[in-house]
């Protein structure tokens, strides 16, 4: 089996570490990533410039591949240029750092494996909720068991999976379960600065913070108590339940009662 590795941490990241020694112990693991930190770039990808590839080397052992661009860019170049041949799994992560709410749409760790689903390989996408130096071992074997049951269990064309896990000691996690995405979303504040030349700059900081309306079968809420929490996500972004309302308004406020049919031509 060939898995690709990638994350919005960067190539040199200690979760993308840890989830390499884990995942090698069942699979040859190409690792393909940023070689610089990609945090919260969403799925933006590169067209305006070469996308720069090179072998990267940690303590003089090869450790995979670096990027110059997005977590997008390394699965579409890892699948179609670096692989070698067929990749069975895609595993983006380990995050540091929950990745809940609307905060999943900037995430670079969660595009990764929006993009390998796109492309056709079974995706997950795996976050640690810390945001300090954390201890990835747990998370690391977690995420190893994940992809096994992913494997055993093929998953619906164009779906990956967005799993958090607590940032605690192994007797303390209460199980595992499935949820929805939340609400959540990062509550920003700008911190103002100025440098010596006296030109303003800014910070942006800030919380991520449950909605007032969070409901408890969300992400967030599953993950506070304790829970590993895994949503399953596609790139579909279409609201359903609006689609036949809209269309009726559409056919009467926009086309008119007089107006032209829906494909007509002239």
């Amino acid at each position: 089996m060939r898995f690709l590795l990638t994350n919005d941490d960067g190539i040199y990241a200690r979760g993308l570490a840890a989830l390499q020694r884990e995942l090698s112990r069942d699979a040859e693991c190409l690792v393909v990533a940023p070689e610089v930190e990609q945090s919260a770039v969403g799925h933006a990808i590169t067209l305006f410039r070469p996308l720069m590839v090179r072998k990267a080397r940690k303590n003089g052992r090869a450790i995979g591949y670096a990027v110059a661009g997005t977590p997008a860019d390394c699965v579409k170049i890892g699948i179609k240029e670096l692989s070698g041949g067929a990749v069975d799994l895609v595993v983006s992560g380990i995050n540091l750092g929950a990745n809940v709410g609307i905060n999943v749409i900037y995430s670079g760790t969660v595009s990764a494996a929006t993009e390998g689903a796109i492309m056709g390989v079974p995706s997950i996408a795996i976050s640690l909720d810390s945001h300090r130096e954390a201890d990835f071992s747990f998370a690391a074997r977690f995420a190893r068991k994940i992809c096994g049951f992913v494997l055993a269990h093929p998953l619906p064309k164009n779906l990956s999976l967005n799993v958090n896990i607590p940032a605690l000691p192994e007797d303390k996690i209460r199980g595992v379960t499935v949820v929805k995405q939340g609400k959540a979303r990062l509550i920003e504040s700008f911190e103002k600065r100025v440098d010596p030349r006296d030109n303003t700059y800014y910070w942006l900081a800030g919380e991520t913070q449950p909605a007032p309306s969070e409901d408890a079968d969300s992400d967030i809420s599953a993950l506070r108590k304790g829970w590993i929490t895994i949503t399953p996500i596609h790139s579909d972004l279409t609201r359903m339940d609006v689609l036949a309302d809209l269309t009726a308004l559409v056919q009467s406020d926009l086309n008119g009662s007089g107006g032209r049919e829906r494909g007509s031509s002239g």
